[in-house]
C-alpha cells in the first residue's frame, strides 16, 4: 500500500491595526492558545472564525510546518501527524457580522502589540504565529497574483 503524504492546507489572517494585532484564543487539546485568525483553505475564504469580514491584500508568506521529534541528541526530527501548507495574507478587516457567532472552540478575539506576542509564546498553537507576524513586520507582502487558480471567475483580488 502507498501513502501519500497531504500536507493540510490553512490560512491565516495577520491583521494589524495602531500597533495591535488581532488573535484569536481558542480551546485546543493542550488547553487555552494563541493563533493568528486562520482555519482550513475554503471556497470564498472570510475570517468567519471571528465574525469579521476580510479583503486579502497582500501574501506574507507560505509556510510549510509539521509535528517534530526531538531525539537523545537535540536535533528535531520528522514525527507522526498533521503537517501544516499555511498561506498568510494581510488584510483589510471588514465590519462584525452581528448575525455570526465564533467559531467552535473559539473563546475570544483579542489585540495584542507584537511584544506581547512575542512574550507569549509558550501559549501559541503554532510557531507559526509569532513567525507571520514577524515577517509582516520585516515588511514582507507578496502580489496576490503569486497565488493563482485554474477556477474560472475566482481570484484572490
Amino acid at each position: 500500500m502507498v501513502i501519500r503524504w497531504k500536507p493540510n492546507v490553512t490560512v491565516a489572517a495577520v491583521i494589524e491595526r495602531d500597533g495591535l494585532f488581532l488573535l484569536v484564543e481558542e480551546q485546543t487539546a493542550d488547553g487555552l492558545r494563541l493563533n493568528n485568525p486562520a482555519g482550513p483553505l475554503d471556497s470564498g475564504e472570510t475570517l468567519e472564525e471571528t465574525t469579521f469580514g476580510f479583503r486579502p491584500e497582500a501574501l506574507v508568506g507560505v509556510y510549510l510546518t509539521g509535528p517534530t521529534l526531538q531525539t537523545s541528541d537535540g536535533k528535531a526530527t520528522e514525527g507522526e501527524g498533521i503537517t501544516y501548507l499555511r498561506f498568510a495574507f494581510r488584510g483589510v478587516l471588514g465590519a462584525a457580522d452581528a448575525g455570526r457567532s465564533l467559531d467552535h472552540g473559539i473563546v475570544r478575539t483579542l489585540w495584542m502589540s507584537a511584544q506581547e506576542i512575542r512574550a507569549s509564546q509558550s501559549r501559541h498553537r503554532s510557531p507559526l504565529l509569532l513567525q507571520c507576524v514577524e515577517d509582516y513586520l520585516a515588511g514582507r507582502r507578496f502580489p496576490l497574483e503569486l497565488v493563482r487558480t485554474a477556477f474560472p471567475g475566482v481570484s484572490l483580488s
